[in-house]
């Protein structure tokens, strides 16, 4: 149920409004950010409601069915706001997004919420994006319950695999760049593969705090998933946590930790079954 003051109601009702959208922005990093379709910027409970920003809703879909109440919204890269490298480095991965309308001529009436949501998908075109904004029916699509499966359905490290990812971190710096993507460390010993599906996290240089999965990790050659965000220098420093490819025998040999296995990698699979079955 919709809140609103009875002199914003008023408002809304008569036959001549001064009424703004204003879009609030707010990131699992604490950041918060505020955008208006007004002509001018709007101070409304401590945070500025930027004007002129480019920043729009497009469509909205709203249906009975749980998961129907998605919104597309859009905006304009712009260096002082929203910028590409920020998106890519994953800063607004499932921030919160509050769209209300309110009066500019007298902000103490309040605001009238719209939607809600939570920022998912974005897609980046030349100088600008656009989001899909999911509801509260997005997140009761969550999918419950476990499959069969010959791999692991654990992370490494959390609550069900339990192996000490901390005590596996080790640290490194970079010692030659090819791009964003590749990199060298030539003090690193460990065998081919071993950091592959695994995570960096850089603790210096332009990436400082950000982490990316690595692909494949050959004679101190680190190629990761994706670029990186911000350029990668000579020494940069970083840390590594080992992958797991989430196979049986790799959590036998290199974690020592088939008591916490979570697949099951003796299921016969779908070959075996039509075998069994007679009908190939």
């Amino acid at each position: 149920m919709k809140t609103v003051s009875n002199e914003l109601l008023e408002h809304i009702s008569g036959e001549v409004t001064s009424l703004a959208h204003c879009w609030k922005i707010s990131r699992t990093d604490d950041v918060v950010m505020g955008f208006t379709d007004h002509s001018q910027d709007i101070v409304f409970d401590g945070i500025t409601y930027i004007a002129e920003s480019g920043f729009i809703a497009g469509k909205s879909q709203q249906t009975l069915e749980l998961g129907g109440d998605d919104m597309l919204l859009q905006g304009i890269l712009d260096n002082a706001l929203i910028q590409r490298e920020d998106i890519i480095a994953g800063l607004y991965d499932f921030a919160e997004i509050e769209i209300f309308i309110l009066n500019y001529e007298d902000i103490s009436q309040g605001k009238l919420v719209i939607r809600g949501g939570w920022f998912g998908e974005i897609e980046i075109r030349n100088g600008d994006f656009s989001v899909q904004m999911h509801g509260l029916g997005q997140r009761l699509e969550k999918t419950i319950g476990n499959l069969y499966s010959p791999s692991c359905r654990a992370t490494l490290g959390d609550s069900k695999c339990q192996v000490d990812v901390q005590a596996l971190e080790v640290s490194g710096s970079v010692t030659a760049t090819i791009n964003n993507r590749k990199f060298d460390d030539t003090s690193r010993t460990e065998d081919n593969g071993y950091f592959n599906y695994g995570k960096i996290t850089f603790t210096s240089g332009e990436n400082q705090g950000l982490s990316m999965e690595i692909k494949e990790f050959r004679d101190g050659n680190f190629t990761l998933a994706l670029p990186m965000p911000y350029d990668i220098a000579i020494g940069n420093s970083f840390t590594l946590i080992p992958g797991c490819n989430k196979s049986f025998g790799t959590c036998q040999n290199k974690f020592n930790n088939v008591i916490n296995f979570r697949g099951e990698p003796h299921v016969p699979g779908v070959d075996a079954i039509l075998k069994t079955s007679g009908t190939r």
